[in-house]
């Protein structure tokens, strides 16, 4: 008797890829990306490499507070974030501070929000890597986990009710998956077909939590079934299959199919954030087997393969890169603090009567001990 024919796994089981490990071709590359978008998806995924490198030294040195790197998922990253348009939206989670440099951010805006100082658009009121950018539409993070999701949402049927060509793009971690914002959010969004893709990076740790504490479903993307709407398991780590499922999600979505939910499975190689200790919880064996699958180095394989990108160029790029990084912080980090006053702006057109009196009476204290 001839035995069954197995199953073939949904695309919410499977995982989409086309860029093996060994950075070969196993699909084909996706339409829309020759040879120079390759490359500057390549660039972008080196600079933020590079850029996270460094910025964690700096912390570590006591010379910024704080840094959540996307060190292992700059696939996941820079993928999804090249595949929206210029009218889209960005709401964030922690990791995705380069989509907003690859949207248009300009980087010393990026390194004076690192330091709070008088050249930070937000006034120095935001921990470092909740850059916020409304030129490039990309929202300000909110460290709860989850938050950002029904925000999302929100703003992809506002855009729908006004009849705006945009996409609302949502970032979460896995851990934001077992928040009752996340399944609030995604239940109004499959009801109401929502322009909006959610862009889960389940690099498989919520902090402490590792994956197999989260959740009893065989994948993150097959939850998207319960809400009427297609979830994509992707292998994270390679950027063409990232920017391909995003793609189409966010054509889907333009078109007024509704929303996708696009699992992007990765590993967080660091820290969950510089506040944070992985050895105390987590199998680091297990970490090293995933630097061995390293996006940057896969895509950088693929290139170097393909004849369209050199040694030298890539030696050219890391120093630039270094340089570039070192005058901006040279610049930012001994910059004067925003002023005191600012405590008291953007938040009414017009200052109500007592909080003009603190601000007076602040000013006034502060002129006496003679601080600025």
């Amino acid at each position: 008797m001839a035995s069954p024919r197995k199953k073939k796994p949904a695309l919410d089981e499977g995982l989409l890829q086309i860029l093996n490990e060994a950075g070969e071709l196993v699909s084909d590359i996706p339409e829309g990306l020759g040879d120079d978008e390759l490359v500057t998806l390549y660039r972008w995924m080196r600079f933020m490499r590079v850029l996270d490198d460094r910025m964690l030294t700096l912390q570590r040195q006591g010379r910024i507070s704080f840094y959540g790197a996307c060190t292992g998922q700059e696939a996941a990253v820079m993928g999804s974030g090249l595949a929206a348009q210029e009218q889209d939206w960005i709401f964030p989670a922690l990791r995705e501070g380069g989509v907003a440099l690859l949207r248009g951010f300009p980087f010393e805006s990026y390194i004076a929000q690192l330091f709070g100082n008088a050249a930070d658009s937000t006034g120095g009121r935001q921990m470092p890597c909740h850059y916020s950018d409304p030129s490039t539409h990309f929202v300000s993070l909110s460290s709860p986990i989850a938050n950002q999701i029904p925000q999302a949402v929100g703003a992809a049927m506002a855009a729908q009710i006004r009849g705006d060509d945009a996409v609302v793009l949502s970032y979460m971690g896995d851990g934001a998956t077992s928040e009752g914002d996340f399944h609030v959010a995604l239940n109004m969004a499959g009801l109401r077909k929502a322009p909006v893709v959610f862009c889960c990076q389940n690099n498989q740790w919520a902090i402490s939590v590792p994956g197999h504490r989260q959740t009893a479903s065989k994948t993150l993307a097959i939850k998207a079934r319960a809400y009427g709407f297609p979830g994509i398991r992707v292998d994270g780590n390679d950027a063409l299959a990232v920017y391909a499922a995003t793609r189409d999600a966010v054509n889907r979505a333009r078109a007024g199919e509704g929303p996708t939910l696009l699992e992007f499975l990765t590993y967080r190689v660091g820290a969950h954030s510089t506040s944070d200790d992985p050895s105390r919880y987590r199998d680091e064996s297990i970490t090293e087997e995933w630097k061995g699958r390293c996006p940057v180095e896969r895509m950088q394989r693929f290139l170097l393969a393909r004849g369209c990108w050199t040694e030298a160029e890539e030696e050219a790029l890391v120093h630039t890169t270094v340089a570039d990084i070192k005058d901006a912080v040279k610049r930012h980090e001994n910059m004067e603090n925003p002023p005191p006053s600012s405590l008291f702006d953007d938040v009414y057109a017009v200052l109500p009567w007592h909080l003009e009196e603190q601000r007076e009476s602040m000013m006034q204290t502060l002129e006496k001990s003679d601080v600025r």
